[in-house]
């Protein structure tokens, strides 16, 4: 059995552990009332006081928090601290423009960093293993997340981050990595990669793979597992309650995982917005207990899963959660990274050469997420000199990348092509098949 980074915390009694969220739920709920005018408003509008809040059964009183409501308060106003206290800041994109701002104080990156080490320990890492972290450093919580929770362990970490694959494998190589966090479609381009070269399982030292940022299956893990004969394991976060690391399987790979006593799980129902028991699906949904940079009340995160209760074989007494089912949204991931059509939208509205008439077509080529946008020009602007249309390609691809983070395939189609309906546009193809 792998070692269990902190078994006071990690298999403490269940009653036990409900009297520490619900003393830390109190706290919190003081903090945001005093500290930040958009809880105070909410709460006060509802009726309810901080001394209203007594046990962790009480939460259902309190407002949720939508990703709305980060946009709507960019970029600090959900911030419980002020600027002198925050080290940090990382942001994920955001629909039409303004992203999603997460501040960090110190303590917070601790407890991050801590986090992340229980996670690295219940999929048996070591200070003796060597990662290489390929998930994208910067605003992205992946990497840095990944980083500083390996350096927390006392393991070796290698930040390759994402691209230059061949220079990836010559460090895996060389430097005998024993473990890789990445995306799972990485993971198996990867894997493809190294087969080209020649390189089998034998002559690399990689044992573990640490994956998420994207829905995958068992049967991608199986696949993975027996293409790079590792163990893979998945972890899960986002950057708005702190980052990967929020919940993390062990080697019974029955869950994964919740770290109870920093982040509360709920399951409510998207229709009614009501908690459901344990063992339905329904909408995630996360109250961060200690987080002092900019902590969240029920934070909706639109993934839809169950929570699991009941100790686990490895020990471990929080409660798990399911795998992701999908999203009660209509966000894509690709490559780890959240797009949303209407980011897409925004961009066509502000390039004049172009009708907002597009389509997305996402797909998995060599285990690797790609989206083409295809889109019509409009009369004045379409042209049958080639360099005029591979120079309007150009232009709307780089504007693309610089909004969505990921680059995307341009395919200009001519006016009046792309159909139309008096309902609701799908403007999304999905053609990834998840087996």
């Amino acid at each position: 059995m792998a070692e269990i980074w902190n078994p006071s915390k990690e298999c403490m009694e269940r009653e036990e552990m409900r009297k520490l969220q619900g003393k830390r739920l109190r706290k919190l709920v003081d903090k945001v009332y005093h500290n930040v005018p958009f809880y105070r408003k909410k709460m006060q509008e509802m009726g309810i006081m901080p001394e209203d809040i007594e046990t962790i059964d009480d939460i259902v009183k309190l407002p949720f928090t939508t990703k709305q409501d980060l946009r709507d308060n960019y970029p600090y106003g959900l911030f419980a601290e002020p600027m002198v206290n925050i080290v940090r800041l990382h942001a994920s994109s955001g629909t039409t423009g303004n992203p999603t701002v997460v501040g960090y104080t110190q303590k917070d990156l601790s407890v991050w960093s801590e986090s992340i080490a229980r996670c690295l320990a219940a999929y048996g890492a070591t200070r003796n293993d060597i990662f290489t972290v390929a998930y994208g450093y910067g605003l992205f919580t992946g990497g840095l997340g990944l980083h500083y929770g390996v350096e927390h362990l006392g393991a070796t970490v290698i930040p390759t981050s994402t691209g230059n694959t061949a220079k990836h494998i010559k460090l895996m190589k060389d430097c005998q990595s024993t473990a890789l966090a990445c995306t799972p479609s990485y993971a198996l381009y990867l894997a493809e990669q190294l087969a080209a070269q020649g390189i089998t399982h034998n002559d690399i030292s990689l044992k573990m793979c640490i994956l998420g940022g994207e829905p995958w299956t068992d049967n991608m893990r199986k696949d993975i597992e027996n293409k790079l004969h590792v163990d893979a394991y998945n972890i899960y976060g986002l950057s708005e309650i702190m980052g990967p690391g929020v919940s993390y399987e062990c080697e019974c790979k029955n869950g994964s995982h919740i770290i109870e006593d920093h982040f509360y799980p709920e399951i409510i129902s998207p229709d009614t917005l009501e908690q459901l028991p344990y063992g339905e699906q329904g909408e995630l949904v996360f109250t961060t207990l200690t987080k002092e940079g900019m902590p969240l009340l029920r934070y909706r995160t639109k993934d839809l899963c169950s929570l699991i209760e009941g100790k686990c074989e490895c020990g471990r007494t929080a409660v798990r959660m399911s795998r992701i089912m999908g999203r009660s949204d209509d966000m894509l991931i690709i490559r780890g990274i959240n797009v949303f059509p209407s980011q897409v939208e925004s961009v066509l509205l502000e390039l004049p050469e172009f009708e907002p008439q597009y389509k997305l077509v996402v797909d998995r080529v060599n285990n690797l997420d790609t989206m083409q946008v295809q889109v019509e020009v409009r009369e004045n602007f379409y042209s049958d000199e080639i360099s005029k249309m591979i120079d309007l390609k150009r232009r709307l691809a780089t504007k693309l990348q610089s909004v969505l983070g990921i680059s995307c395939d341009i395919k200009l189609m001519e006016p009046h092509t792309i159909e139309r309906c008096e309902g609701k546009t799908n403007r999304v193809i999905d053609n990834r098949k998840l087996k």
